[in-house]
């Protein structure tokens, strides 16, 4: 057997100690496996739902803490409203309406009373947003209201997928209202390269910003434009997005106010929305035949202490390694001391490693004799041993250190399954292999349409002049039917989530 062959069957016989099914197999499979036996959600009773597990949530309020913190540095304020919506304000924006009708779940009854007009569990905020709003806003002085609320929505879902699609799932929603055109464009902006930079300095997720397509825009927006991700399956999936709305919901709901020049004037409104959907991003970026890969900046335990003792000295050794996770936290790291007794270190390994725990640290007598520890990083076969106290003061870097190889690795992903084509059986052949592809399009609605029945791919986004993946300028005929492209530039398809 060659070298490298010797190192495959290495790996495949480690792979199936986890008891995970390879992505090469069925990346499905593989998702559905990592997200139960990594303890970040189980299925529920609940038809379409789940429940987030207290790993997944530690992730999830990680992620949280991470991004309200900048909302409210840009001077945003939190609050909350009601689950609940009546039914009449969702029937008040017609495009709105038509986008949500089929994926409304709504209550018509309370206990055995008929409800004279039901009540709509909100797909999402902005009606009752503008109904408050209007009783809230008279002058220019009260704008801008900048606003987000945490909270789930309800949608129905046919295909259950955990974190992905799920009939509630959890977010958060920003609406602002704005006193002019450009002040609520200049939000909307804002807002995604906030999402930008998040998903790109903390949970290394390459991402390209971009405008959404009139097919693919939010019910009721003006211009949509979103952050897409690449997942390790070459399928898209969109991570965060911002809505311009322009006076359609103001106008609906009243959302008006008087102008310098003592006119009335509706507010110029927006709405963006990031949710647990990018812990699906995080997974099925990040993962690898082994499980999860936690981005270092979000995960919930950056490094795991694993005593390695007998029976006799068990016990001690676990007080060892407490006190190692001691020196550990005191240098700002989040530190798990695995004490669980009757579970082998094989098992506590590859539990560890399926988690996507960033550093494991092996802690026995004999190291404790010689002032060392063993340590391994999650991304390297390799195992180091250091002095403890090297190990101590270099570890925030090591930790660290795994982000900018995650970021790496998947943006040289992205761009090498992304092919640039012109002629339409390029395009199919392309999808069908699992990239995405970069082509020259009309505009046409129609055509778009014909596209996706044809291939499954959608128009994901038209990048920004300035985004950091495929940001160009340039005129071509459409991938489809030949007429003159309708952007300047090539637009980004795909399959997706």
């Amino acid at each position: 057997m060659t070298k490298d062959g010797g190192k495959q069957q290495k790996q495949d016989n480690k792979a199936q100690q986890y008891g995970v099914t390879p992505q090469s197999a069925d990346f499905n499979d593989w998702y559905n496996e990592v997200v139960k036996k990594a303890d970040l959600a189980d299925h529920s009773p609940v038809a379409g739902a789940m429940v987030v597990r207290p790993y997944g949530t530690a992730l999830w309020e990680n992620i949280q803490r991470g991004l309200d913190d900048r909302f409210k540095a840009t001077g945003h304020q939190n609050l909350l409203f009601p689950t609940l919506i009546p039914m009449n304000f969702i029937m008040k924006e017609a495009e709105h309406v038509e986008g949500f009708a089929p994926e409304l779940f709504t209550v018509s009854k309370i206990g055995t009373e008929v409800l004279s007009e039901p009540y709509v569990m909100r797909p999402t905020s902005e009606t009752i947003i503008g109904h408050m709003w209007a009783g809230w806003l008279n002058s220019y002085r009260d704008l801008p209201f900048l606003h987000n609320q945490w909270g789930s929505v309800f949608r129905a879902e046919l295909r259950t997928k955990p974190f992905l699609r799920t009939s509630e799932f959890f977010w958060q929603e920003g609406h602002t209202a704005h006193a002019s055109e450009d002040e609520a464009r200049a939000e909307v902006r804002q807002q995604l390269d906030e999402y930008h930079a998040f998903c790109r300095d903390v949970l290394a997720l390459p991402v390209v910003r971009g405008e959404k397509t009139a097919s693919e825009r939010f019910a009721g927006a003006e211009n949509t434009y979103s952050i897409e991700g690449m997942m390790r399956d070459g399928k898209a999936l969109q991570s965060g997005t911002s809505h311009y709305l322009s006076q359609n919901f103001s106008r609906a709901f009243g959302v008006k106010f008087q102008t310098r020049e003592q006119k009335e004037e509706f507010a110029f409104t927006t709405s963006w929305g990031l949710s647990s959907r990018i812990i699906g991003a995080i997974i099925m970026t990040h993962g690898d035949d082994f499980g999860l890969m936690m981005p270092p900046r979000i995960a919930p335990i950056q490094v795991v202490v694993i005593p390695v003792g007998r029976k006799d000295n068990f016990g001690e050794m676990v007080q060892e390694g407490e006190k190692l996770a001691a020196e550990l936290r005191a240098q700002g790291l989040r530190v798990k001391v695995d004490g669980r007794d009757g579970v082998t270190n094989g098992f506590k390994y590859n539990d560890w490693e399926l988690k996507g725990v960033p550093v494991r640290i092996e802690l026995g007598p004999r190291d404790l004799e010689s002032g060392v520890v063993v340590v391994k990083s999650r991304h390297s076969e390799e195992k180091e041993t250091l002095p403890r106290a090297e190990a101590v003061a270099g570890m925030a870097a090591r930790v660290d250190a795994l982000h900018d190889w995650l970021y790496q690795r998947a943006s040289r992903f992205m761009q090498e399954r992304t092919a640039e084509v012109d002629d339409f059986e390029a395009f199919k052949q392309n999808i069908e292999e699992g990239r995405w592809v970069r082509a020259y399009h009309c505009a046409d609605a129609a055509c778009e349409k014909s596209i996706k029945e044809e291939t499954k791919a959608t128009a994901r986004n038209v990048p920004f002049d300035d985004a950091e993946f495929f940001a160009d300028r340039g005129e071509g005929q459409c991938v489809k039917c030949g007429q003159p492209s309708a952007y300047g530039k090539r637009v980004i398809f795909g399959r997706q989530y």
